[in-house]
């Protein structure tokens, strides 16, 4: 990890959780900030974040006024309000140095005024939507995820200070570099535009948003008018679809994006923006005002007219002399004005279709993209709750299931015990949901030499409008009947159950998973709710690479509309974002010579090896992910003989597709220290990267609705482990991945499973293929 130290002006939200999570990862970050209580409550107690629960982590950073800071400033993260940018700036300039540099992760616009102050070399643009809150001296509360991407200003191509920045800022969450920062910036003006209305009234910002939509889809609208006419692409961030609210977009498009969007900002831990907050309880003028200079003075130059944004804008500027002016009638009033120059609007342009109203419901569940995904659950509270309580009627049943399963061996390097379990699990099947050429079930079992024969069971819809679409795509629901565990494990250590924790050889990874996924359908179908087709595809070699099933899951995966990994979860978590994993063997070929009576004439292949690989894990880069492991080494034949072959297996993991072609040329580029030696290196990417994709995120914010009436406040993580997730989003099918056991252990002896765990998981299951289903 690189040691950069980092100034952070301005302490707030953005500030402080940055500031926070450089220092816990190890950085020297220091604080500036013109309040001198959260100043001292910093230098005192450190730097917190609430989490919530009681649960806090304090950070330690030093702390100063503007007045008090001595010394030069290099690498600066500039996190005041937009309208402070000119008076810090007028701080920071003559003390930054000549190679250092000025990120904006502010709202708005403030690249040009930074750039005006110290040049555009030293100006770094970035795009922030982090939901947190100052809300006390020394004390930030945790906004949950949210998008970071950081680039050269004006588009310009990604560069070195860029990436090593982005490396740095892993530390926080998954920030991300563009050459398109632009886009992002007009994105979430567009967004930022719907959030400050919302701040005219007392309520959440989803019903807001969800009960006034004409003035939301007409604010909206007029920045992306401006945006268009300066030839800006935008960017999706978060669960706002940029282009869904771009002019000229079904209604139905825009009503889907905005449930996603309304039903995303429902999870998030604040419902009222800054803005409101500002307003109503800090009861000070908001810098929001100046964020939409911009806006303004392109519509000027445009000759685009932005009334109800100005209305949102004056209405703000009312409410800073007199916050108990808020009211829900300024939004009905919004509503009429979007609905009278819409109106006008049309009148200029005849011939133009009269608009559907605000409130128009989209006909399906698929979402803005086209892409088959279901924008909402579909299960009410009551239905999904009756899942559940179903599936808790029947959970020794599922137990029960698991031990039959666990108590199958299936070490991955023992073709007789992947068979027997496959038999097991075929009979199983037909048990817990039909046999093939029953109710339209079908099977494929593709036969493997030296691997476990892959299982393809095909389920056709049942119990809703998919059950007459024949021709709809199914979902595919994926999982592995293999583990590390060597046969005779069973032996010593067999299936146990201890109240609600299960233990024994592949109970979480990935035994639990696999059971809970069929007692979702099983539950679906016991209560007459609606499921979409399904194909469920096992295999025997997950463990070794799924290197003879990789084909064929990326085969079914072509036709599935999404795909449903059944993996154990990361402590409850689903997995939005995998590593991607190379396995790779370098060889040396050196000289073979007596040691001993002729030591110069041989060329070490171990000694060259030894720079190899020290060059090798030179190339790791644990902060952008990035690991290269030199795992085994075999090497010569005698101790006195100079080796003349060494041997390196090599397992390189990374996060990103940037990452991967960064180790690609350094691989290619390996050559020998002694000119007398030869370095070959052969091997490939076992799995492609799995990045968190529009697709994933849509499918995370899907899962997250389904788990609200369960009462689970479902989490998303990113992990180091593959899956063969990655497969299936590398050809373009969006994934969820971290569906199976809550427990933990994976591949240890102490690897268990809970049994609440299991019911609460079907039912999540249950919900999401149902949402499959409109």
């Amino acid at each position: 990890m690189s040691a950069d130290a980092y100034t952070v002006v301005g302490g707030g939200a953005i500030g402080g959780t940055l500031a926070h999570s450089l220092a816990r990862a190890g950085h020297p970050v220091t604080v500036v900030d013109s309040d001198a209580d959260h100043v001292a409550a910093m230098r005192e107690r450190g730097l917190k974040v609430d989490h919530g629960h009681g649960r806090f982590a304090a950070a330690r950073v030093t702390a100063a006024t503007p007045e008090e800071f001595d010394g030069p400033l290099d690498r600066v993260l500039l996190a005041v309000k937009a309208q402070a940018t000119r008076s810090a700036m007028d701080w920071i300039a003559p003390r930054l140095a000549p190679d250092g540099y000025v990120v904006s992760v502010q709202n708005g616009f403030n690249e040009p005024v930074i750039a005006s102050y110290v040049g555009e070399k030293r100006t770094l643009a970035a795009f922030v939507n982090i939901f947190a809150d100052l809300t006390a001296p020394g004390v930030v509360r945790d906004g949950g995820p949210g998008a970071f991407v950081i680039g050269e200003p004006g588009g310009a191509p990604v560069s070195e200070r860029v990436r090593r920045l982005v490396d740095d800022l892993q530390a926080w969450g998954p920030a991300r570099a563009s050459d398109n920062v632009e886009g992002y910036l007009w994105a979430k003006a567009g967004f930022g535009a719907m959030l400050a209305a919302t701040a005219l009234a007392d309520a959440s910002m989803a019903d807001l948003i969800g009960r006034h939509r004409e003035a939301m889809y007409a604010v909206v609208g007029e920045v992306f008018d401006v945006a268009e006419a300066a030839g800006v692409r935008l960017e999706p961030f978060d669960a706002f679809e940029a282009r869904a609210f771009q002019r000229g977009r079904p209604a139905h498009v825009r009503d889907s994006a905005t449930d996603r969007l309304t039903a995303w900002l429902r999870t998030q831990p604040k419902d009222r923006s800054g803005i409101w907050r500002d307003l109503a309880v800090r009861r000070r003028p908001v810098e929001v005002t100046t964020h939409y200079t911009t806006v303004f003075d392109e519509a000027e130059r445009a000759g685009i007219e932005t009334p109800v944004l100005r209305a949102v804008i004056g209405g703000l500027r009312e409410l800073e002399a007199d916050p108990a002016g808020m009211s829900e009638a300024r939004l009905d009033e919004l509503d009429r004005l979007a609905a009278r120059h819409a109106e006008r609007a049309r009148e200029d342009t005849p011939g133009a279709p009269a608009g559907p109203a605000a409130g128009s419901a989209h006909p399906g569940g698929a979402s803005a993209a086209g892409d088959g995904l279901p924008s909402r659950p579909v299960l009410g509270g009551a239905q999904a709750q009756a899942v559940r309580a179903w599936l808790e009627e029947h959970r020794e049943a599922m137990v029960d299931d698991l031990a039959a399963y666990t108590a199958q061996g299936s070490s991955s390097d023992d073709p007789a015990e992947l068979e027997r379990c496959l038999e097991w699990l075929r009979e199983w099947l037909d048990d817990a949901l039909g046999a093939p050429g029953t109710r339209g079930v079908s099977e494929e079992l593709l036969q493997r030499d030296t691997r476990g024969d892959v299982l393809v069971r095909r389920y056709p819809a049942t119990g809703g409008p998919g059950e007459e679409q024949s021709g709809e795509a199914p979902v595919l629901l994926l999982a592995h009947y293999d583990t590390v565990w060597p046969t005779g494990t069973l032996e010593n250590w067999p299936f146990r159950r201890d109240g609600d924790v299960c233990t024994g050889p592949g109970v979480f990874d990935m035994k639990a998973g696999l059971v809970q996924a069929v007692w979702a359908l099983k539950a679906l179908d016991a209560l007459g709710l609606p499921r979409p087709a399904c194909t469920l595809v096992v295999n025997g070699d997950e463990e070794t690479g799924s290197l003879a099933s990789s084909e064929a899951i990326v085969s079914e995966a072509l036709g599935s509309r999404a795909a449903f990994v059944f993996e154990a979860s990361a402590d409850g978590a689903v997995k939005t974002s995998r590593k991607g994993v190379g396995l790779f063997r370098l060889t040396v070929e050196g000289v073979e010579a007596h040691a001993g009576l002729d030591p110069t004439a041989g060329a070490s292949a171990v000694e060259e090896a030894a720079h190899q690989v020290l060059d090798l894990g030179a190339l790791s880069r644990p902060s952008a992910g990035t690991t290269v492991n030199v795992g085994v080494l075999h090497a010569g034949t005698r101790s006195n003989v100079t080796a003349g072959r060494a041997v390196a297996d090599i397992d390189v993991r990374v996060a990103s597709e940037q990452e991967r072609q960064r180790i690609d040329e350094a691989l290619a580029g390996l050559s020998p220290v002694n000119p007398r030696t030869e370095v070959t290196v052969t091997g490939e990417w076992n799995r492609p990267v799995f990045e968190r994709t529009p697709g994933v995120a849509r499918l995370y914010s899907l899962a997250r609705a389904c788990a609200a009436p369960l009462d689970l406040d479902l989490r998303e993580c990113a992990v180091g482990g593959a899956s063969d997730g990655n497969f299936v989003l590398a050809a373009g099918v969006p994934v969820l991945d971290g569906l199976g056991a809550v427990g933990a252990g994976a591949h240890a002896r102490g690897e268990h499973a809970t049994v609440s765990g299991m019911t609460q998981r079907a039912a999540l299951a249950a919900g999401l293929l149902a949402a499959f289903t409109e």
